[in-house]
């Protein structure tokens, strides 16, 4: 079945209205507050949509997050059942600071086809072709760039990568350098920074290296809308981690997962611009009106596409 289309505006007001909670803290230096923010609007939107919604990846289980806590029930209880993924403002650090790229995003697909992260951290790996064995995350640095630039009948030398910029990856970032790999470097932000493969004119072919699992699955439902290649693998740190996994129903601790395991059937993605990024332009405040831009897409109608909007204040 597919999810109806009059569901992509009702999901696009919801980021839309969170991102505008969320741009009043741009620059005051208090990114919990930033969240709160957002969280409490966009919890208030998904209320009142005609749905059976529950939260599958959210602000944490519910002894952390009071609110768009992982299985918490949302809408009004009428019409279809839909699993909900967000993450209402990806990049606290960039709101608090007034930097570019803060996101809020949301992630819809139909009862049990969402991955339920756990709250740890993921490998992963993205590229704009569909087509299995080109990179894999069983594979070395070096071979992964070398299978891609065969596949794109070019030279390392001419690909980009795009890498979050932590202590984690030195290993990663010393050996495409020695690679000659053109090096995106981002501090934070990871939805946007695997989104940046989806299009030639983001000049990135490569994403990869290890961030949320929540973020990874939202990033995910994107690159399934847009045919790419998506594969991750949870890392869990602590006996406690592996623990809550399990009771999650995830077995093998070391699975390799590809796309469409982590999302199945017909999906709905948001993310609209708190501050301007790569991807979108953030909110503009207007004279008694505000204006956003929100990367839409909607798998089973082929929605890909920045959509700009002008509200009344």
């Amino acid at each position: 079945m597919a999810i109806d289309k009059k569901f992509i505006e009702l999901f696009h007001n919801v980021t839309v209205q969170a991102a505008f909670a969320s741009h009043y803290l741009i620059g005051k230096k208090n990114k919990v507050a930033a969240d709160k923010a957002a969280v409490d609007s966009m919890r208030n939107e998904l209320n009142k949509i005609n749905m059976n919604g529950q939260i599958v990846i959210g602000e944490g289980e519910l002894d952390k997050a009071p609110m768009l806590y992982i299985g918490e029930k949302l809408g009004t209880g009428k019409g279809p059942y839909l699993d909900i993924a967000v993450d209402p403002l990806e990049g606290t650090n960039f709101v608090a600071n007034n930097l570019p790229g803060a996101l809020s995003v949301i992630a819809i697909a139909e009862n049990s086809n969402l991955f339920n992260a756990p709250e740890t951290y993921m490998d992963k790996i993205a590229i704009s072709s569909s087509e299995n064995g080109i990179v894999d995350l069983d594979n070395s640095v070096s071979q992964n760039i070398e299978n891609l630039a065969e596949y794109k009948n070019t030279q390392p030398n001419n690909l980009t990568a795009c890498i979050l910029d932590r202590p984690r990856h030195k290993e990663y970032i010393d050996q495409l350098k020695a690679l000659k790999v053109n090096l995106r470097l981002i501090s934070d932000g990871d939805i946007s920074g695997a989104l940046l493969v989806t299009n030639k004119d983001y000049n990135v072919d490569i994403f990869f290296g290890i961030g949320g699992g929540p973020e990874g699955v939202l990033a995910a439902t994107a690159l399934d809308s847009y045919g790419c290649y998506f594969q991750g693998r949870f890392l869990f740190e602590s006996e406690n981690d592996k623990l809550r996994a399990k009771k999650m129903g995830i077995e093998n601790l070391e699975k390799k997962y590809e796309i469409n395991e982590i999302v199945s059937g017909d999906s709905i993605f948001c993310a609209t611009g708190i501050t301007t990024g790569d991807l979108v332009k953030g909110i503009n405040i207007l004279q008694d009106s505000f204006s956003s831009e929100t990367l839409i897409t909607h798998k089973s109608t082929g929605i890909k596409k920045v959509v700009k909007s002008n509200h009344k204040i």
